[in-house]
């Protein structure tokens, strides 16, 4: 069991991104995570990356953390549309019920 943050970048991966991840992961350490739970760990999502460069930043890390490159893929707007209402009204049905 873990908190696991995440950072999503619209750009290239850049080696300053693990220190403001770092950052993230001390905070949810320091004032999140229960004592019950592992180490925090961060995932670093880019646009892109160079391999040798995201191995070379990650050679000191102390903190587990992953450096990956996502794909944008636009979901068909009438199958969207039908998931937020869905959502939308279980989201209301579970606000309607009494609490225990």
């Amino acid at each position: 069991q873990c908190l696991v943050a995440f950072d999503l970048k619209i750009e290239e991966f850049k080696p300053e991104h693990l220190g403001k991840m770092n950052f993230y992961l001390e905070l949810l350490d320091r004032d999140v995570r229960k004592p019950h739970e592992n180490p925090s760990i961060g995932v670093v999502l880019c646009k892109s990356k160079n391999d040798e460069v995201v191995e070379i930043a990650l050679s000191r890390q102390l903190s587990p953390t992953l450096v990956s490159v996502y794909e944008t893929k636009f979901l068909d707007k009438k199958l969207l549309r039908r998931m937020l209402h869905k959502w939308t009204e279980e989201w209301e049905q579970g606000r309607s019920q009494p609490s225990k």
